[in-house]
């Protein structure tokens, strides 16, 4: 089955004044809706066509040549903004409670000094692309990533992203890519970030 762009999960105006309206409609029905078009038209008749996207990313080796920058970008795309969805919720933020909150004192000392890693990750990565925060099969990590690649590729589980595309703020912060993650913060959902740690772990 070709790939589709979920519905958003809360109104395009329920994560306001930290993320807008007006961005929210432009990147989930337009820049989403292209990377889902495009990535179906790259793997049309291939054997690939009905495979999760998931699958797909975790071995581009299997992606004929000639589709295989395409589907990275544009699959990558259709993933990386199906998590970003999902991964936010209107009166979100806060800490993380339990074994996740555990797991990221474990690893970068405390849940300040994590939010300091992400957000240094995501103002420092040039150009177009993502901070992540994953597990990479021993615990966990703040990694970047160009573009619309995804931590998936590289053989990570990816839990938590901000998109730092300028289309994902620039409505509302223009060149303000440090404001828009401190704003970002806001509308985490944590519960759904633990249920991804808890099924990676």
């Amino acid at each position: 089955m070709a790939y589709s762009v979920p519905p958003l999960p809360y109104a395009y105006d329920a994560l306001e004044p930290h993320i807008d309206r007006k961005t929210m409609e432009v990147h989930h029905d337009k820049h989403h809706q292209a990377y889902v078009d495009k990535a179906n038209a790259a793997l049309e008749g291939t054997p690939l066509a009905d495979t999760p996207v998931e699958e797909v990313l975790r071995d581009l080796s299997q992606v004929p040549e000639a589709k295989r920058t395409a589907v990275r970008n544009n699959g990558g795309g259709h993933a990386n903004h199906t998590m970003f969805w999902e991964s936010m919720r209107p009166g979100g933020g806060g800490e993380p409670q339990g074994a996740l909150a555990d797991a990221i004192a474990q690893a970068f000392g405390s849940f300040a000094e994590f939010q300091a890693k992400l957000k240094e990750t995501g103002v420092n990565q040039f150009g177009s692309g993502w901070s992540w925060l994953v597990h990479d099969g021993s615990g966990l990590a703040v990694v970047g990533s160009a573009n619309q690649d995804s931590p998936i590729s590289d053989g990570r589980t990816p839990l938590l992203g901000v998109d730092v595309w300028e289309h994902a703020y620039y409505l509302l912060y223009q060149n303000r890519r440090p404001d828009y993650i401190d704003a970002w913060w806001n509308v985490v959902d944590w519960a759904k970030v633990a249920e991804r740690f808890e099924a990676a772990g």
